[in-house]
C-alpha cells in the first residue's frame, strides 16, 4: 500500500467511558499506526477529559473539548469533527465505543480500492456487528463474517407529519461487495473528497441523520457499499443495562436553556426540507449528479409519494 494512505477517523464522543478503549483499539490493531490520524470532539464535564501524553498521541491525536452541557447534539458534533480534517487520503467516521480488528486500516483500504473500480466516489458502511466487555476485555458477537447490509425495518413507516424511517442491519451470505442505498453515522470510510463533497450538517440532531446524509451522498454521485467482513464491532446499548448518558439524558437535557425536543423538531423540518428539494439548505442540500426519483427507482424508498416498496426492507436479500 502506498505510504500516503493516511486515514482521518472522526470521533464524536458525548460523556463515552469507552472513548479511551476505542483510541486504543484503533492504534493497536492497525497494521501501520502512523497512517492513522483521530479527529476526537470530547463533549464531557471538564475535569473528566481524557488526556494522552505520549508522543504518537501528541502527533495523531486532534482534540475539540465542549462542556457537554454546551453541546448541541450529536450531529453537530460529528460537524466539529469533520473540522478536525487535514487532506488525508481516507476518512473513517466511528462512534466512540468500537472495537477494531487486526488490520482493520489495510482492509478497508483494500475494499475501497476495489469498489473504487466501479466509482471512485464509494462510501463503505454498515451497521457493525456487535461485541461486549467481559472482565474488562472485549468479546465478539458476529451476526456474519460477510456481508451486513442495511434495509427499512420492518415495522417501520413513514408518518403523515414525519418523514424519519427506522433501519435495521441484515446478513447477506457474500464475499462481494454489495450496493446500497443507507448509511450508518457510526460506521463509515470512504476516500477523503467526501469532506468537501459532503459536508456534515449540523443542524441535523440525531433521528433522519443517516438518511439525510445518504441522500445527499447519493445525488452527489457517491455509491454506498455493503463490504464483506466489515472489521469494526460496535458496543450496542442492552436493554436492562445501565446507559451511557446521551445528549438528550433527562439530567443533562433539563439543565440546557435549548432542550433536545427543540432540536429534534428543527431537524426534523430541516430533513423534510431537504426531501422536497433541497432548497436553500446550500451546502446541505442535495446534489445533481442523481435526482430523488432515480434514488427511489433504486431504493425503493419514495420520498416523494412518502411509499415503501418491497425492496426497501429484508426482501431486497430474498429475506
Amino acid at each position: 500500500m502506498s505510504g500516503t494512505d493516511r486515514i482521518f477517523v472522526s470521533i464524536a464522543s458525548y460523556c463515552d467511558p469507552m472513548l479511551p478503549f476505542t483510541l486504543s483499539s484503533a492504534r493497536s490493531q492497525a497494521a501501520d499506526p502512523s497512517r492513522v490520524y483521530l479527529g476526537i470532539v470530547e463533549q464531557e464535564a471538564p475535569e473528566a477529559g481524557y488526556r494522552p501524553l505520549d508522543e504518537w498521541s501528541r502527533v495523531h491525536l486532534r482534540f475539540t473539548r465542549v462542556p457537554a452541557l454546551e453541546s448541541r447534539g450529536p450531529c453537530w458534533a460529528r460537524a466539529l469533527a469533520m473540522a478536525l480534517y487535514q487532506g488525508e487520503e481516507w476518512y473513517l467516521q466511528i462512534d466512540s465505543h468500537m472495537w477494531f480488528e487486526p488490520g482493520w486500516d489495510e482492509r478497508l483500504i483494500r475494499w475501497a480500492r476495489r469498489c473504487a473500480e466501479a466509482n471512485p466516489r464509494s462510501i463503505l458502511t454498515c451497521y457493525p456487528n456487535p461485541f461486549t466487555m467481559r472482565d474488562g476485555h472485549p468479546v465478539g458477537q458476529p451476526v456474519t463474517h460477510r456481508v451486513l447490509a442495511s434495509v427499512v425495518r420492518g415495522d417501520s413507516q413513514f408518518a403523515t407529519d414525519n418523514p424519519v424511517l427506522m433501519f435495521e442491519g441484515v446478513a447477506v451470505e457474500t464475499d462481494e461487495p454489495v450496493p446500497g442505498f443507507h448509511v450508518a453515522g457510526g460506521c463509515l470510510f470512504a476516500p477523503g473528497g467526501l469532506v468537501a463533497e459532503v459536508p456534515y450538517d449540523p443542524r441535523m440532531y440525531f433521528h433522519g441523520e443517516e438518511q439525510a446524509f445518504a441522500l445527499r451522498a447519493w445525488t452527489h454521485g457517491w455509491d454506498i457499499r455493503h463490504i464483506p467482513g466489515m472489521p469494526l464491532y460496535h458496543l450496542y446499548t442492552v436493554p436492562g443495562t445501565q446507559p451511557r448518558a446521551m445528549h438528550w439524558s433527562p439530567h443533562h437535557d433539563e439543565q440546557r436553556a435549548v432542550r433536545s425536543a427543540q432540536l429534534e423538531a428543527h431537524a426534523r423540518e430541516r430533513l423534510a426540507a431537504l426531501i422536497d428539494g433541497g432548497g436553500g439548505l446550500g451546502a446541505y442540500g442535495l446534489g445533481r449528479e442523481r435526482t430523488l426519483a432515480e434514488y427511489a427507482a433504486f431504493s425503493g424508498i419514495d420520498y416523494a409519494t412518502r411509499t415503501l416498496a418491497p425492496v426497501a426492507r429484508k426482501a431486497r436479500f430474498g429475506y
